[in-house]
């Protein structure tokens, strides 16, 4: 192998700036790259005056996706995907004045990959496969996300002038309350609804057991005595209802198609039968999981580097006679959002998770404490199962934690 380059690559929404170095930190090329296909293939040509084999070359940027990304990676050079904090310090360490510049960071990215290079994380050689699943799945995400900020505005708009519909359903995005709430937008017209009425809306719904005793419920919380709005505000209020549970039905749908090309992404991958076998972990939350990690075996050296990537193990913070252990607070929020909830349908699932919460509990732990405790826990048997191939079992999950037989 020649001499190793070392690549600081500064992007943009329109495009790139580029410092090339050697080992030494001497300059050798420094440009401004237009974004796309032109863009990449003056780089490659950049990098290939300095450079006989992209194993020679590393680039250190500020994501760790995009077609840029994918370009570079295609290529065989070793990519470092640097925390935007982390360059911010790194730039504070040589800059003391606070100046800052497109070609003064790319320049800063290729020093740091230069010297610090093993204090960061090379860009995961996931598959095609798992990509995909992580675009579905962030989409997904992103969607419910969007869907509970409408519920939300939805809920204030009818405690403002429709509180009996706030008794009437406890789930405002669920199809019980989008149809009769499409039928009856307002308090007024809520009053008037007949028990067939409101049958046929939840029919038409969705809805096809229990139609009469929910349709007895939902009558009588809408009937409810409350205080009324004058009639321009209510009339005002009952338009933005109908056009929120227009809005959210639509969410929906398109959730429900969404979802299911999300299953049939993630049961087709090959890592799919083991994560379906861990407790608490469906087709959806398992592709969540999955796609934040990704599938690359050699991404992660052992239980306590995945841990950490998933932000449910603890930090220890340590000064003088202080020292104290607190949650991190820089983590990947999609992955630990999921690996929450993971932890906590798991609690009905595995008598052995159950039991590991409650310990936590008795030990004073808050129930978000001990959900994080328990998912920290998960994440280390997920990677023992992923490493030696082996489905969950519940025994040799838990067997160590139970107590001994008399």
């Amino acid at each position: 192998m020649g001499a190793l380059i070392f690549v600081g690559n500064d992007w943009a929404e329109d495009h790139h700036d580029i410092h090339v170095m050697d080992e030494k930190g001497k300059k050798l090329a420094a440009r401004r790259l237009p974004e796309g296909v032109g863009g990449v293939s003056t780089l490659h040509a950049v990098i290939g005056d300095h450079a006989n084999d992209p194993l020679e070359v590393s680039v250190g940027i500020e994501t760790d996706h995009g077609l840029w990304v994918t370009s570079l990676i295609a290529a065989g050079y070793r990519v470092y995907a640097i925390n935007p904090r982390a360059v911010a310090r790194y730039r504070e360490r040589h800059h003391v004045g606070g100046g800052k510049s497109d070609a003064g960071d790319a320049k800063v990215l290729a020093d740091l990959v230069r010297t610090d290079a093993h204090n960061h994380r090379v860009v995961a050689g996931d598959t095609d496969d798992v990509q995909g699943i992580k675009v579905l799945a962030r989409a997904q995400q992103s969607l419910v996300w969007s869907r509970t900020r409408e519920t939300n505005r939805l809920r204030n708009a009818l405690r403002e002038f429709y509180p009996a519909a706030l008794l009437a359903f406890e789930d405002l995005h669920d199809r019980d309350a989008l149809a009769v709430l499409g039928r009856a937008p307002n308090p007024h017209l809520a009053a008037k609804l007949t028990r067939s009425q409101i049958k046929a809306a939840l029919s038409a719904g969705g809805r096809r057991r229990n139609l009469d005793p929910t349709a007895e419920r939902i009558q009588a919380a809408l009937r409810t005595p409350q205080l009324h709005a004058p009639d321009a505000v209510a009339a005002a209020y009952a338009v933005v209802v109908s056009a929120q549970a227009g809005l959210i039905t639509s969410m929906n749908t398109q959730l429900a198609e969404l979802e299911a090309q999300l299953e049939q992404s993630f049961e087709q991958h090959p890592d799919a039968d083991i994560i379906l076998s861990l407790p608490g972990l469906s087709d959806v939350l398992g592709a969540r999981v999955l796609g934040e990690f990704g599938d690359d075996p050699e991404r992660f050296a052992d239980a306590k580097s995945r841990r950490n990537y998933a932000g449910t193990s603890p930090i220890t913070i340590a000064s003088g006679k202080k020292r104290a252990v607190v949650a991190r607070h820089a983590r990947n929020t999609r992955l630990y959002d999921a690996i929450d909830q993971w932890a906590f349908c798991s609690l009905q699932a595995s008598s052995g998770a159950r039991g590991y919460y409650d310990q936590r509990r008795a030990a004073k732990d808050t129930h978000h404490q001990a959900l994080r405790a328990l998912g920290n826990r998960w994440v280390a048997i997920l990677h023992g199962c992923l490493k030696h191939r082996h489905a969950y079992d519940e025994q040799t999950a838990w067997g160590h934690r139970q107590p001994a037989a008399a």
